[in-house]
């Protein structure tokens, strides 16, 4: 779809190993070829092959290293500045022209599915600075949207869901209940609330995390924030509701220590579900 497999990248004379190590030498004013080899994991010979074409071509220039003389220093010269910046254009273009047809719903499901797989294929995923505040004007709204939408997408519920959490969003009463948003770059990435069910009970409702933002550990803060001020409110317990699929919010929830205390099959927009209730001694 986006070309690698073709001989020349982006219509270039040039194979994508070729415009990678262009794109590495673009980063950096200057690089020693070991260094640039072991970045790429690339074997010698054919790196030497590489450079020696750039240098018949005029993209680089080369040098010895003044610490050592044994060691080659490369750098992109004008025209392979020139060369690069046209293939960054041109792969830029071709990319927007790629996603021009989808949804924003289908290029945000797009970029989820990628950050899963780099998260599942590269490891741990670097952890970005978030914000965990009260509900704002605008918040309650966007909870219920949100619901409604990433449920739909990824679970096939329907209005009936949606209006469930409306109905959950309308009846909450901020002088004895309490919500968080998450913000990940100053956009709203989740957001879980604590409500009254009794004198002594609490309820943990409406936990969601963006899928652009799993990975980060915000579903987890998120619990821990309602866990930490149903304590200071006093309650000795707390409950929530979950279905049996909603596997990450499950992990959470035990791994705060909450146990199932019951389940019972039900359905949503035709798919059958397995309704949890789980709870916690405070």
């Amino acid at each position: 779809m986006i070309g690698a497999l073709q001989a020349g990248m982006l219509d270039s004379p040039y194979s994508l190993t070729e415009v990678r190590v262009l794109f590495e030498l673009a980063q950096a004013e200057r690089m020693e070829t070991g260094e640039l080899r072991g970045l790429l994991g690339l074997d010698a010979g054919y790196l030497s092959r590489i450079l020696t074409r750039f240098d018949g071509d005029g993209l680089i220039t080369r040098e010895r290293s003044a610490a050592d003389a044994r060691k080659q220093l490369i750098r992109l010269a004008p025209a392979g500045a020139e060369i690069f910046a046209a293939l960054d254009r041109r792969s830029a273009e071709e990319i927007g022209q790629l996603l021009t047809g989808l949804t924003e719903q289908d290029q945000e499901r797009l970029v989820a599915g990628m950050a899963a797989i780099k998260e599942v294929l590269g490891g741990a995923r670097e952890r970005a600075p978030y914000v965990i505040r009260p509900p704002r004007t605008g918040d309650l709204g966007w909870v219920v949207y949100r619901h409604g939408e990433l449920y739909s997408a990824e679970y096939g519920w329907g209005t009936g869901f949606e209006q469930l959490v409306a109905g959950i969003v309308s009846g909450l009463d901020f002088g004895r209940d309490s919500g968080w948003i998450a913000e990940v770059d100053g956009e709203r990435a989740g957001c879980v609330f604590c409500v009254r069910q009794d004198d002594t009970t609490a309820k943990l409702r409406m936990l969601l995390v963006e899928p652009s933002a799993r990975g980060l550990g915000l579903g987890r803060r998120l619990v821990e924030e309602c866990l930490r001020h149903a304590r200071a409110e006093g309650y000795k317990r707390i409950v929530l509701w979950t279905r049996d699929c909603l596997v990450s919010a499950r992990r959470i929830y035990e791994a705060a220590g909450f146990e199932l205390e019951s389940e019972e099959k039900g359905m949503e927009n035709g798919v059958e579900v397995i309704d949890q209730v789980w709870s916690l001694d405070l």
